[in-house]
């Protein structure tokens, strides 16, 4: 046996995940370091609480953009790993960091749902080891966020959101040198694009409206060049009421079927445009007055486009109708 300083023949040579590349499983040996999560073999794991992953990448001083699959599924609930599982029906507020900065937010509310995250890294910010790491973390953790918005979300979101998320896949590329989108975006495809997160898509293909059952979405940074980088962002929501046809005929379907109504004469009154209560900094804490108009049916929401830390948008209760976000938009500077 030789060896060479501290090392001998005997060390694991790691080898570092080379991009353009996609972290699918947790068996993978660039994996070098988990903190409360457990390793999958499909999936890159399943976080026990808020937790990171660190993964060693031969960035070769380039610039990485990095996308990071999440989503919940039956299992993901607190108290997995016990087999003591508690199913809340609130949503869960998760922030994902990466080499000590926020990124995102994310919204996950219900089974089979799914949330995207993406970020790009300077060469700065990546060590000469070349690991980064993934931090997932509940809205009530770490430092850097508004007490303020803390407290203006406590009891509206599931204490414990990451317990149970399964963290699906890592994606490293480097970032293309121009990123062409469109000017406007609709509901899902806004949250397709990690612009907001409104709970999640059940279905990645879906194309539309995009129905905010939270009562809130979150507004993030995105990616340099892409939909909303620059400027303000314009949102246009709106309402609708729920279907009757799927109830069973019961007094819960009268109830649907008066609610229906109720909207539908609010719509016919041009009274049925939702309103947005407080918009939070994730950062900083309450913004201010939002800027929104009053259309008919619908309100225009404006926001300047984040740039160091999501936004919050809690929405005022809309009686006998669900708001929706049906496009975005954005505008010159």
């Amino acid at each position: 046996m030789s060896s060479s300083g501290s090392g001998t023949d005997l060390d694991q040579v790691i080898l570092p995940v080379i991009p353009p590349v996609h972290v699918t499983s947790g068996q993978v040996s660039a994996l070098q370091v988990t903190d409360g999560l457990r390793r999958g073999s499909q999936i890159v794991g399943r976080f026990e609480s808020s937790g990171l992953a660190g993964i060693k990448v031969s960035a070769q001083g380039r610039a990485l953009r990095v996308q990071v699959s999440l989503s919940a599924d039956e299992r993901s609930v607190s108290g997995w790993q016990s087999g003591r599982a508690e199913v809340g029906p609130l949503p869960r507020f998760i922030q994902v960091r990466s080499q000590g900065r926020l990124r995102q937010c994310v919204l996950l509310r219900g089974k089979r749902t799914h949330a995207r995250v993406a970020f790009d890294l300077t060469p700065e910010e990546i060590p000469d080891d070349g690991l980064i790491c993934v931090e997932v973390l509940d809205i009530a953790e770490g430092d850097g966020v508004s007490e303020e918005l803390r407290a203006a979300v406590s009891g509206r979101v599931a204490p414990d959101g990451v317990a149970g998320v399964r963290l699906d896949k890592i994606v490293f590329e480097e970032p293309p040198a121009v990123d062409y989108d469109p000017d406007t975006l609709d509901g899902s495809r806004c949250e397709l694009y990690s612009l907001i997160s409104a709970g999640g898509l059940v279905n990645l293909n879906r194309q539309g409206p995009r129905a905010l059952r939270s009562g809130m979405f979150v507004v993030n940074p995105v990616l340099k060049d892409r939909f909303g980088s620059n400027g303000r962002i314009a949102l246009r929501l709106g309402t609708k009421a729920e279907a009757v046809s799927v109830i069973p005929a019961t007094w819960r379907r009268v109830n649907s079927e008066l609610r229906w109504l109720r909207h539908a004469t609010r719509r016919l009154l041009h009274s049925a445009a939702p309103s947005v209560a407080r918009v939070l900094s994730v950062r900083d804490g309450d913004m201010g007055a939002p800027v929104q108009v009053t259309r008919g049916n619908v309100t225009e929401l404006e926001l300047p486009s984040p740039s160091g830390s999501p936004l919050l948008v809690l929405l005022a209760p809309c009686p006998d109708a669900v708001p929706i976000l049906e496009y975005g938009t954005a505008l010159e500077p």
